[in-house]
């Protein structure tokens, strides 16, 4: 039975009905002629100009579609194309959708390549590479960890440039080393998708990327206008009231004597431990001083070593219940529901995890 498709699995080969039965034409396109001149044997075929009129179109559509495919299988610098930047996540088999949806295929399918660019972003991201760093690495497809690679490379290159939100990356980083170590010295023991010496360049690559960043110097910016010192008091105590990560206050701190004594602030500290901690984990890990005064900075450090702490970021994943979609709530999605903002549940990373655990 001959081959009639134009699938990219095809040999090339196009065939013609004729009153001896079907018979292969030889390719008009130069590409399917550098693979038909491989074979040795040759064909005599009549056609009529209107029967070479069709073939050639036929043949020209699809060499010029086998390029397109090509293009994009070949473009390994940046993320698999879709026009649609949402995904409708199905966990079993139904008469309309065959197959489930993975982890590997959200990953291609959100976008992420254009999300580190949006600040209000990066920090989600960067957690969710995170946790699939984790645990989810060898869960990812090929392609999916291509596409990974491809766009933690883009995050490594961005904090180079701008000299924003180092200690994310670094810690991004330390988790994936380890991993990529663990998964190399016990190769057997997991599948892994790729060859082994893959993963040794991946390795070598992250590893590469955290001496960079161990180099990098932050620049000084010489202006003659006012500065974050020049603010009253108040203000200053304002802002280190608004962070709600501890590291951030430290590091804030230590820039000038007038932002250290405000880092210093037991108050400051004790509605960060408030924030972040129910009372009851603050009775188990009390720590007091010599005076008999809570240690709220210390306690901060300890708890977050036992606990997690609350999430923040400027924009998230949202998931419809309605329509079972995953999507950016700025690119919106296909709702067929009356009141589409009422379905719409914000998804943090560790459940765009879970949403693909079976």
């Amino acid at each position: 039975m001959p081959f009639l498709g134009q699938d990219w699995r095809s040999p090339g080969w196009s065939w013609i009905k004729t009153e001896d039965g079907w018979k292969r034409c030889d390719s008009c396109s130069q590409e399917l002629e550098s693979e038909n001149s491989r074979c040795t044997v040759t064909h005599d075929l009549i056609l009529n100009s209107e029967d070479e009129e069709i073939f050639n179109n036929e043949e020209c559509e699809y060499a010029s579609k086998k390029r397109k495919k090509d293009h994009f299988r070949n473009d390994t610098n940046a993320q698999s194309f879709y026009r649609e930047k949402w995904i409708y996540v199905h966990k079993e088999s139904t008469k309309e959708r065959h197959g489930y949806c993975t982890l590997g295929e959200a990953f291609n399918r959100l976008d992420f390549s254009s999300a580190i660019q949006d600040i209000r972003r990066f920090t989600y991201v960067v957690k969710l590479l995170q946790l699939i760093a984790r645990s989810q690495l060898t869960s990812l497809s090929g392609v999916a960890q291509k596409n990974y690679f491809n766009i933690l490379d883009k995050i490594v290159q961005k904090v180079l440039d701008d000299h924003q939100n180092p200690r994310l990356i670094k810690d991004l980083l330390q988790d994936l080393s380890s991993t990529l170590c663990i998964l190399i010295r016990g190769v057997g023991k997991s599948v892994l998708v790729g060859n082994i010496n893959i993963w040794i360049c991946r390795l070598e690559t992250v590893l590469g990327w955290q001496q960079q960043l161990q180099n990098l110097q932050m620049t000084k910016h010489v202006n003659s206008g006012l500065t974050l010192s020049d603010l009253p008091l108040h203000m200053l105590n304002n802002i280190l009231h608004r962070f709600s990560d501890g590291w951030d206050i430290v590091t804030l701190g230590q820039v000038t004597p007038t932002l250290y004594v405000l880092s210093e602030d037991r108050q400051l500290w004790k509605k960060l431990c408030q924030y972040h901690f129910a009372e009851q984990q603050f009775c188990r890990h009390l720590i007091l001083s010599e005076k008999g005064h809570i240690e709220w900075k210390l306690m901060y450090f300890t708890l977050q070593k036992y606990y997690p702490t609350k999430e923040q970021y400027g924009d998230t994943l949202h998931f419809c219940r309605h329509c079972s979609i995953l999507f950016w709530k700025d690119s919106g999605h296909p709702c067929t529901a009356a009141d589409p903002d009422s379905c719409f549940t914000p998804v943090s990373p560790q459940h765009f995890i879970d949403l693909f655990k079976f």
